[in-house]
């Protein structure tokens, strides 16, 4: 047994994955598996993996015949083989810090409760150059604890504030009971939907140092909202976190709604907008004209303090700063 297994699911990242493979092999903390999947991969990235097979960290080598089509099967093919209590999901393509394990593992020791421990990111192009993105985040403190479950209603209610699997260690209990679970169908926000069910079982922990290298691509961001896929999978989130906490109010709902009505508002295909916008409708039974200027002038008297905006809202997971 292990304490952590590392997952590497991979798909044509061959111009990445010895240096990624290397910054996890490099970690100060050792007592771990790792995992190292490929989805059919057209280009040498399979020949590359049979290379690390003998690493004494190195437990799977697996190499799919046919491509699965969506990265969450991988995630939790990964997930039913690993033997650690925690898992992290090292995404073929990004980097990280030779204390990312580490930092992390004492983070957990020291919360027996903690079911998804994550660190900021570094934002870095297809050629490793900083992009410098600004994240929202609901703390400037070092560490944040939140209750996992007001971390689904007043955090990730607005958006997925997880932003990068390869920046989180998760309880691995927790995971296999998603084994079946639908997010594995989703193409866009599977990760969305796969954080808030682990978020459920337990405590939230975010570390404020950049430990992970997030890495962008620009076909991959615009695929989702070129089609408009990536909205109709957050309409789902929305509605299932709704499920969960009928309590959510009436004025917030507006407000998360008009927040969404800004997002859709900056789509230049005016087709695919209005097709949105009549979706978004339907299903949230609503009318994102009015939310979208709900929303606005919620954030015009922002300074009043009994004046709810979705920032404001982020503070009420905590439990504890450091």
């Amino acid at each position: 047994m292990c304490k952590v297994s590392v997952i590497v699911p991979n798909y044509n990242y061959e111009r990445y994955l010895s240096e990624r493979i290397d910054s996890i092999l490099n970690q100060t903390y050792t007592d771990f598996e790792l995992i190292l999947l490929d989805d059919a991969s057209t280009d040498g990235s399979a020949a590359l993996l049979e290379k690390y097979k003998d690493n004494p960290h190195v437990s799977h080598v697996v190499i799919n015949e046919k491509n699965t089509g969506n990265p969450f099967r991988q995630w939790m093919k990964g997930i039913m083989l690993a033997r650690g209590e925690w898992i992290w999901i090292a995404e073929a393509d990004d980097l990280c810090k030779p204390t990312f394990l580490e930092t992390c593992i004492n983070q957990v020791n020291a919360n027996p409760n903690v079911a998804i421990c994550y660190t900021d990111s570094y934002f870095i192009d297809q050629n490793d150059e900083d992009l410098s993105y600004r994240i929202i985040k609901a703390s400037k403190k070092d560490v944040v604890t939140f209750d996992g479950k007001k971390f689904v209603k007043h955090y990730l209610y607005w958006q997925n504030a997880v932003i990068n699997a390869s920046g989180v260690l998760f309880r691995r209990e927790y995971a296999v009971k998603l084994k079946d679970h639908p997010f594995q169908t989703m193409r866009f926000c599977g990760d969305w939907m796969f954080w808030l069910e682990i978020a459920m079982q337990g405590d939230v922990v975010n570390i404020s140092r950049k430990l992970n290298y997030f890495r962008q691509h620009i076909s991959q961001t615009s695929k989702g909202k070129d089609s408009g896929q990536n909205v109709v999978e957050t309409i789902k989130i929305i509605k299932h976190i709704e499920s969960m906490f009928p309590s959510i109010s009436a004025s917030k709902r507006l407000l998360c709604y008009g927040r969404l009505s800004r997002y859709i508002r900056h789509y230049k295909n005016k087709e695919l907008k209005q097709t949105l916008f009549a979706f978004c409708n339907k299903e949230l039974q609503t009318s994102l004209a009015f939310d979208y200027y709900y929303y606005k002038i919620h954030l015009h008297f922002r300074f009043l303090p009994w004046v709810l905006t979705d920032k404001k809202d982020y503070r009420k997971a905590i439990i504890s700063e450091i």
